[in-house]
């Protein structure tokens, strides 16, 4: 059974193959007659193509011979096409080669009459008629150079290009008027009232006829004359309108105020006008200083030797520079204004190219002008104060003053204008600055050491030194910024650091309290000269209560405490010590009375009467005392206190000191029967006394 098992399994397994190769032969069938059949309609489609191509080829054949045909046809008429266009454009260009050569030759000979009758009243179309010249010149220039009508129109043209330049001159001559000063105070005044505007130097229109002539000069004409011309005559107009402000303002000053009114010209200003009657307050006061003047004149001249000391003659003077101080002031505002003004006119007419250099040439003679002007303060104040005529740096502060406030303004205008111009302004500063610091430095130096103690006030009032001194260190007040420039400049000048308006008030502030110092110095000095010690308390009372009332009173007192901060304790001190001082020349009069405090001890006889010695002794006294007070007052009556309310509280301290002593005295003593003739030893009542008090101070009395 087992060897039957074995020889069925290798049976089994062919058989298997055998099917299995079967399978595979009918597919192989199969497929390859599917393969035969894509075959067939391969070859029956290729078949196909090939009819349709030789179809196409033959197709295009057919097309292509024909358009060789066409081709053959078309091309001769294209040709002659194409030739006879090139005639025609040879045609139209000769045409107007010819029609342009006419118009060059019409233009030279249409124009002459033209050019001859010039170019005023008709600038554009003058204009117009050069640029054709132009054209027709440089034609024939480029295309006939030795034709006569090369020769014709180059005359036309310089002909021109003559009216044209003449035309500009006359326009500006025509125009170029100086502005009137009151237009001029109107134009400064502007800043604070904001109704006014700018003012026309020229009509708008001759504006624009200038500029179009200054550009075809400056292009197809090739000339820069013009600009010569615009700036010799508006640095004229300019340098005239500056002398007519301080023309007007000299009239002014003489009692003619009706000068300005009268001068006329054909600008206006672009707003509405002010009302003229307000325009005499256009000028502010530069300072509040005649009655300073005066003072400060008459003490300067008294201290000149051979000075005749007038002050009438010294008020003189100090007007004049006052009016040329106003003069200088309202001149610079009004430079500055012109020449903003003429920088606007010059932009609309004058190239671009040129405008710094041609600025220059028109504000040089009046930048100078005005410089000389300032120069010319400096001179006279300077020569002044070396005489020791300290009001004329008065006129400087204002300068300087303005000076600066405009400095800012007038350094935009020059930028870009030559070294000289830019410079003039600023010399003159630093001269003035330099002036004032030695003035300054010297004016300290004066007040620490006069030496004069001839003038001495015969009375004890305030010395002229000290109501001097106050006088012009009140003005440093309004000048702060001013003070410390020319104190800077100073070797010993110290600058605090912090707030730049603090540092200037500081160090303005240590100058007046230097000043003072040496004034409080130099007036001990003075005061140790009177034989009377009591006058020379009353001199040093009344001084040092006019210095502090009066720093008091301007505000000046809150300067020098920024330097100085016990300032106004320390001259109560001294007034105080000086009043203890002068109530002491009333100890001989109390001294006669001194019992009203520890009464003598009368001595009487058996018969309650006074013994003689007693008499004699009460008779003393009322005699002392009568006679002392009389001296006295023979003395103090010629004593003068200029403050009211110091002449009323010495008065009543007086009394408090001498009255309530002498009643108490007089209650005590005078019914004693002393004396048989009472009224021959108590000859004032305690009223009549606090009278005669009432009367001291008072040299009328």
């Amino acid at each position: 059974m087992s060897g039957r098992r074995q020889n069925s399994t290798p049976n089994y397994l062919m058989i298997a193959k055998m099917e299995d190769s079967t399978q595979k032969i009918v597919e192989l069938d199969e497929k390859l007659e599917q393969e035969q059949k894509d075959l067939a309609f391969i070859r029956e489609n290729l078949d196909k193509s090939n009819h349709l191509t030789r179809s196409m080829v033959s197709i295009l054949s057919s097309f292509e011979s024909r358009l060789k045909k066409l081709e053959e046809t078309i091309l001769p008429v294209h040709m002659e096409t194409v030739a006879l266009q090139h005639l025609q454009a040879n045609v139209e260009k000769s045409l107007k080669a010819f029609d342009e050569v006419l118009t060059y030759h019409n233009v030279v000979r249409d124009a002459e009459q033209f050019i001859k009758e010039g170019s005023s009243g008709r600038i554009e179309d003058y204009l117009r008629k050069m640029g054709e010249i132009q054209e027709a010149r440089d034609y024939f220039k480029e295309n006939n150079p030795g034709s006569p009508e090369l020769a014709k129109a180059d005359s036309q043209f310089t002909m021109g290009k003559e009216s044209l330049e003449n035309e500009f001159r006359g326009l500006l001559n025509r125009h170029s008027k100086p502005v009137p000063a009151i237009m001029i105070l109107d134009l400064i005044e502007e800043d604070e009232d904001e109704g006014l505007h700018a003012f026309e130097h020229l009509p708008e229109k001759t504006v624009d006829e200038l500029s179009l002539i200054a550009k075809w000069l400056q292009g197809p004409g090739e000339s820069f004359d013009f600009i010569d011309v615009y700036h010799s005559i508006r640095a004229s107009a300019l340098k005239r309108s500056i002398e007519g402000i301080k023309d007007h303002l000299m009239k002014k000053s003489g009692g003619s105020a009706s000068s300005g009114h009268a001068m006329s010209s054909p600008m206006n200003l672009k707003g509405k006008s002010k009302d003229p009657t307000k325009r005499s307050s256009l000028i502010k006061p530069i300072m509040k200083k005649s009655s300073a003047y005066l003072l400060i004149a008459s003490f300067e001249s008294a201290k000149r030797p051979g000075s005749l000391g007038s002050p009438s003659v010294d008020m003189r003077e100090e007007a004049s520079m006052d009016i040329e101080t106003e003069q200088f002031i309202v001149g610079l505002l009004a430079l500055l204004k012109l020449i903003q003004s003429e920088a606007s006119l010059m932009s609309s007419i004058i190239p671009y190219e040129h405008h710094r250099k041609t600025f220059d040439k028109i504000i040089d003679r009046s930048m100078d002008m005005v410089a000389q002007d300032g120069q010319n303060i400096n001179a006279n104040a300077k020569r002044a104060i070396g005489k020791h005529e300290f009001s004329a740096l008065l006129s400087i502060f204002p300068v300087l003053k303005h000076l600066n406030a405009c400095k800012a303004e007038f350094d935009e205008q020059l930028t870009g204008t030559a070294p000289s111009t830019r410079h003039k302004l600023p010399d003159l500063m630093r001269t003035l600055q330099q002036t004032g610091s030695n003035a300054l430095d010297e004016f300290f130096e004066i007040v620490k050491n006069d030496p004069d103690k001839s003038n001495m006030p015969k009375d004890g009032t305030v010395h002229e030194l000290t109501s001097n001194a106050v006088i012009f260190l009140e003005n440093l007040q309004e000048f702060i910024d001013t003070t410390s420039s020319m104190l800077s400049t100073q070797k010993d000048a110290i600058l605090s650091r912090g707030n730049e308006d603090t540092a200037k008030k500081k160090l303005v502030a240590a100058y007046i309290a230097k000043v003072l110092g040496a004034l409080g110095l130099n007036l001990d000095q003075k005061a140790k000269t009177y034989n009377d010690q009591y006058l020379g308390a009353i001199f040093l009372l009344n001084n040092y209560h006019y210095l502090l009332k009066s720093l008091q009173r301007s505000g000046l007192i809150q300067l020098v405490m920024c330097s100085n901060p016990d300032v106004e304790s320390h001259y109560e001190q001294i007034i105080k010590d000086q009043k203890v001082e002068y109530t002491k020349s009333w100890s001989r009069v109390i001294t006669q009375i001194h019992e009203a405090n520890r009464p003598y001890v009368l001595e009487r006889d058996a018969g309650g009467k006074l013994k003689d010695r007693e008499r004699q002794h009460i008779k003393d006294k009322f005699k002392g005392f009568n006679t002392e007070l009389e001296d006295l007052f023979k003395v103090q009556k010629c004593y003068a206190v200029p403050d009211e309310q110091l002449r009323a509280m010495l008065r009543e301290e007086n009394k408090v000191t001498v009255i309530n002593a002498y009643r108490t005295f007089m209650e005590r003593y005078s019914g004693t029967n002393f004396t048989k003739n009472p009224e021959k030893y108590i000859k004032y009542q305690p009223e009549q006394v606090g009278g005669m008090i009432d009367r001291f101070f008072d040299v009328t009395a």
